[in-house]
């Protein structure tokens, strides 16, 4: 017998989310405390990037008015990396891809002077952003902090 049941994609809940955010004017700085989480992992999380514990799932579907079967891909592992193209089309993204693209190596030599050779994880990793006010025109403050993972012999 078949199912009638909707099997709702991460795309369409996040589709769902962004729709009543919107509408609502819900900013993802009212959502975090109510998950006890930072601004910046729950709009991870809820532009499909994080996966949700149940309790955290059943919060961010009464926020925003989802259906019961938003739940489960809430608490699903996603398939991360969420840009549509390799190079970002999307200015403010583009930004972040240059900033790789002319600092990346600097990044890369300063690390791996200061610790070894290694990574700084993305997954054991904290993020802040801050709106930076300035006479000038105001800024934006990105503060990244990740473990540093250095490569083992075998």
């Amino acid at each position: 017998m078949a199912s009638n049941i909707k099997i709702l994609t991460r795309e369409e809940v996040t589709d769902m989310i962004m729709a009543v955010k919107i509408q609502k004017k819900i900013k993802w700085a009212d959502v975090a405390p109510k998950l006890k989480l930072s601004k910046e992992w729950v709009t991870a999380a809820c532009l499909g990037q994080m996966a949700l514990t149940n309790a955290q799932a059943k919060v961010v579907a009464k926020i925003f008015s989802l259906p019961a079967e938003a739940i489960p891909v809430l608490e699903a592992v996603p398939y991360k990396g969420s840009l549509p193209t390799a190079v970002p089309t999307d200015p403010l993204v583009y930004r972040f891809y240059e900033l790789i693209s002319v600092y990346g190596t600097t990044f890369k030599e300063l690390i791996h002077e200061e610790f070894g050779d290694g990574i700084m994880s993305a997954i054991d990793f904290k993020m802040d952003m801050q709106r930076e006010n300035d006479p000038n025109g105001d800024r934006v403050k990105i503060m990244i902090s990740g473990k540093f993972l250095p490569y083992k012999s075998y």
